[in-house]
């Protein structure tokens, strides 16, 4: 779980069709009204192709946010393994009790991979299972789609075999709790030494092994989440 900050995810030209994009999916709407962009959340409504897309006016504390036709936006949807990223105009606004909008059709579409070594901060209680049934409580300090880093106050004891590892996830935009169960190997182990009002802790990098395809899903959106929503917490 160590190595170099992640270098920019390197973008390239992209069909409609590899977008994957289905009536229901969420997407992130930025409106570019004021000097700042600012991201919204959306859902695709349906499309006609070549002529417009129907995506639902987000929403913003109960209430429609401010859209009118000419409007430029930009429009950013997860395919399943890329990031998707095309400019588009407000052509129809729909009111009452609609809340939709007509969107020219993309001319081109920009797409992304997420890279497996992308890995986002969190700060989640997670327990460890060894495999003589012994359990040891911790913080998940970072996630990928292929690890984690766990770290712990107190260095657990040598092992060689896999360790279960188990932790909850919150997902959006439901915001519901989902216990993740993993197998994992522990592939490298690191200690940072206690200073003045700061105790010392130990780090453990973890490597999953066959991660159920639901939970390999719920951490790509976790990751895709922090990729347009906050890049801060992209390590």
């Amino acid at each position: 779980m160590t190595g170099s900050a992640p270098r920019e995810p390197i973008a390239r030209l992209y069909t409609f069709e590899q977008m994957n994009l289905q009536v229901g999916t969420r997407l992130q709407f930025i409106t570019h009204r004021t000097l700042k962009p600012v991201q919204h959340f959306s859902t695709v409504v349906g499309w006609v192709k070549d002529e417009y897309l129907i995506v639902r006016i987000p929403v913003e504390q109960g209430t429609p946010i401010g859209l009118y036709e000419g409007d430029k936006l930009t429009l950013r949807v997860f395919s399943g393994v890329n990031v998707c990223t095309f400019s588009t105009v407000a052509e129809r606004i729909f009111g009452r009790p609609l809340f939709y909008v007509h969107l020219t059709f993309p001319d081109e579409i920009f797409g992304t991979s997420l890279r497996t070594a992308m890995r986002v901060k969190v700060d989640l209680p997670a327990q460890l299972k060894m495999a003589n049934g012994d359990e040891h409580a911790g913080l998940l300090a970072n996630l990928s789609v292929s690890g984690a880093l766990l770290e712990s106050a107190q260095p657990l004891p040598p092992v060689k075999e896999a360790v279960d590892v188990q932790f909850t996830l919150v997902t959006e935009p439901d915001k519901r709790q989902v216990t993740v169960m993993a197998r994992a190997s522990i592939r490298n182990v690191s200690a940072v030494e206690p200073t003045a009002g700061t105790p010392g802790k130990y780090g453990y990098g973890l490597q999953f092994i066959d991660l159920d395809p639901s939970y390999y899903l719920m951490l790509q959106n976790l990751t895709y989440q922090a990729l347009i929503g906050d890049r801060q917490k992209i390590v």
